[in-house]
């Protein structure tokens, strides 16, 4: 059972300021969004949304189905762009307008500094939950026998050691779940976005979810 049915979280961590070698400052606003307009349709979805997210803090969310919360996420991690507004993100080396990049720009981002989870996931159906989470590694630049491990690891701290094998179908609802979250966990971000990520977690699985989370900021 979903403990918050109707709750999105943001998670960052500490990030490195623009133009420094060093890390932010907790407080320190890594992303800012002004303006936002987001319309499906007849259906507004986002009017005006302004929003700062600081590095080292957890934010959440909240409300009822429809309301804009899983769009507002897209937006802001550059899987969408709004109709109107901007989202800045002081990154690593700069700071650029997420909605004004193309869509490679984009993907690049969330690639190798943006963790997203998705509210109905996102795993490959023809590969292995080992596979799932070693991908995007390898991708980000990862050597294959690092992202192995490293995918092994993460998937058995979520307590999937025993289904590495097993294919998103072979899975049960939770264990897709937290194959999900460990694709974010292993590639070490500072900046997650959370889609529901307690979807289809029992209440021990959701408190271990949101005591990891705890030690991350």
């Amino acid at each position: 059972m979903n403990a918050t049915p109707v709750t999105t979280a943001v998670t960052t961590g500490v990030t490195t300021a623009p133009g420094q070698g060093q890390a932010g400052l907790p407080g320190e606003v890594i992303m800012r969004a002004r303006g936002l307009e987001m319309s499906f349709g007849q259906t507004h979805a986002l009017r005006g949304v302004d929003l700062d997210v600081a590095a080292g803090e957890v934010l959440a969310v909240t409300g009822p189905s429809g309301s804009g919360k899983s769009t507002l996420l897209h937006v802001m991690a550059g899987v969408l762009v709004p109709d109107a507004g901007r989202v800045d993100y002081h990154g690593a080396d700069t700071t650029q307008d997420i909605a004004a990049l193309d869509e490679a720009a984009r993907s690049r981002l969330r690639l190798k500094e943006f963790g997203f989870i998705f509210q109905f996931g996102q795993l490959l159906p023809d590969l292995s939950a080992l596979d799932n989470v070693t991908i995007p590694l390898l991708l980000a630049g990862t050597p294959r026998r690092r992202a192995l491990a490293q995918a092994r690891e993460t998937l058995g701290e979520l307590g999937l050691s025993e289904h590495l094998d097993k294919r998103p179908t072979q899975l049960s609802g939770g264990q897709a779940q937290r194959a999900h979250l460990a694709m974010t966990f292993a590639q070490g971000t500072d900046w997650l976005l959370l889609d529901e990520p307690l979807n289809n977690l029992d209440m021990a699985h959701s408190r271990a979810l949101m005591a990891r989370l705890a030690d991350l900021v």
